[in-house]
C-alpha cells in the first residue's frame, strides 16, 4: 500500500485534466460574467423596438 501511495504521489498524469478544468471552469464563470449584462441591455433595447413598432403600427390604423 505505501507503494502505491508513492507512485500515487510522484504520478503527474492528471495535472493536466485539472489544469484542463480549472481553466474551462473560469472560462465559463467569465462568460456568465459577461453576458448577464449584455442580456440585461439586449431586452431593453428589445422593449424599445416593440414600443415603437406597436406605435407605428397603431399611427397606421388611424
Amino acid at each position: 500500500m505505501k507503494l502505491f501511495f508513492e507512485y500515487f504521489s510522484r504520478d503527474e498524469d492528471g495535472a493536466v485534466t485539472v489544469d484542463w478544468v480549472v481553466l474551462t471552469a473560469a472560462v465559463v464563470i467569465l462568460a456568465a460574467i459577461v453576458f448577464a449584462p449584455i442580456q440585461t441591455g439586449a431586452v431593453a433595447r428589445t422593449s424599445q423596438i416593440v414600443d415603437v413598432v406597436n406605435e407605428s403600427g397603431n399611427q397606421a390604423s388611424d
